[in-house]
């Protein structure tokens, strides 16, 4: 058994408090190997942002939870080393069972997320109770989720969205001791989030896709007076790194994400973590694509490399002052 307070992470329970009582919602990035993990703490050291070091199932499979979680125990060193001992949490992304999210805590993760969205509501609860009954004894937080989201991310995936029903929350989250709960109101995993045929376009014939459903978020908050409320599928899908990585022999079709002045506003309200990944990975294959294509005598990892991470730096360093509102709340 592994404590993640002698790794130096924290839990989400305070970083939470903070985040609705401020206006602002926590970055929740995920990683797979160093780079993202040196551009996230240095993006959020810069602008001196607590942060969420997100660990899906997939990056479980092709990383190893013990290279990870040392790699979390470096993140709170290098933090220290750059200048600022931001609050770090080592979270696992949609755990699909128990034994995920107990194998997680017990390796020093100090929040898991239960994903049991998927099932018949009362196996929902039943699940999710059970994880926080063992996470709580142990001081982790756990996150829920009430409604489905579209889309594919990793080995999560699903044709269609079912929208949270505000009326099964206060039940969900009484019965379930849950930390944080996870909605669904119109976000959508993966880069391809909605079809043509499901935007509009605007006056530059870009296509806009459909509003966040605020209307459901507001009910849940009337709810759930002060809870803390997740969203996931957050990814804004920047038209800059689609473009660069198709003019350098990419095919991605139909790339479209939420627009960064919804989750702005959705950040003033109690989401107080917003997930995001798929940006993360087209800012890094967007330049290593790139210099790639310009420089094709390059065969060095890190002369591609230290560039994607870079950019990764720089754009997680954007959405932390101009999006989530993060900056200087550390």
């Amino acid at each position: 058994m592994v404590s993640y307070k002698d790794l130096g992470l924290v839990n989400t329970k305070e970083i939470f408090k903070k985040a609705i009582n401020g206006g602002y919602a926590i970055p929740a990035y995920n990683f797979n190997n160093m780079e993202q993990m040196q551009a996230i703490i240095a993006a959020c050291v810069e602008t001196k942002s607590p942060v969420i070091l997100q660990v899906s199932k997939g990056a479980r499979d092709y990383a190893n939870i013990n290279i990870l979680r040392n790699m979390a125990r470096g993140a709170v060193e290098y933090a220290k080393e750059l200048g600022y001992a931001i609050p770090i949490v080592l979270h696992l992304d949609h755990g699909d069972s128990f034994e995920t999210c107990k194998d997680c805590i017990d390796n020093g993760f100090s929040s898991v997320m239960i994903d049991g969205s998927s099932l018949p509501y009362e196996k929902n609860i039943e699940v999710t109770r059970k994880v926080v009954e063992y996470a709580h004894k142990f001081d982790v937080t756990v996150e829920g989720e009430l409604g489905v989201l579209a889309g594919v991310e990793d080995e999560v995936s699903s044709e269609k969205s079912h929208y949270t029903k505000p009326e099964e929350v206060v039940d969900f989250v009484s019965k379930t001791g849950v930390d944080s709960l996870a909605i669904s109101i119109g976000t959508s995993h993966g880069a391809n989030k909605f079809t043509p045929e499901q935007c509009t376009r605007d006056k530059d014939g870009r296509l806009v896709p459909p509003p966040l459903r605020f209307d459901i978020l507001k009910e849940i908050e009337k709810q759930l007076p002060s809870f803390p409320i997740v969203l996931h599928g957050s990814s804004s899908v920047p038209q800059e790194y689609v473009d660069i990585i198709n003019k350098y022999g990419g095919k991605l079709k139909d790339s479209i994400g939420i627009p960064e002045e919804q989750l702005r506003e959705a950040a003033k309200s109690a989401v107080c973590k917003i997930n995001i990944d798929s940006d993360g990975r087209l800012a890094m294959t967007a330049m290593v694509r790139k210099v790639l294509a310009e420089h094709p005598e390059v065969f060095d990892p890190r002369k591609y490399l230290s560039p994607a991470r870079e950019e990764l730096k720089n754009m997680y360093a954007r959405k932390n002052r101009e999006v989530l509102g993060s900056a200087d709340k550390a």
